[in-house]
């Protein structure tokens, strides 16, 4: 549990370092937003995906014993 705390942490900080040099994260191409008049809705699909894609390889290289 521990390593898993300490990954999770460092997986947060390099998203901060990463949001902070201009990465658009939340904003990548695939990423849905309409808006129509005071109605405004959006849908994160490609920043999800990547967000599955990078924790799905993150969780196979820590079960690996």
């Amino acid at each position: 549990m521990g390593r898993f705390l300490i990954l999770l942490g460092l997986v947060i900080a390099a998203a901060g370092v990463l949001i902070a040099l201009g990465l658009p994260l939340g904003r990548l191409p695939g990423d849905f937003s309409f808006k129509r008049g005071n109605f405004s809705f959006y849908f994160p699909l490609a920043t999800s995906l990547l967000a599955s894609i990078i924790l799905t390889l993150l969780l196979m290289l820590l079960g690996r014993r």
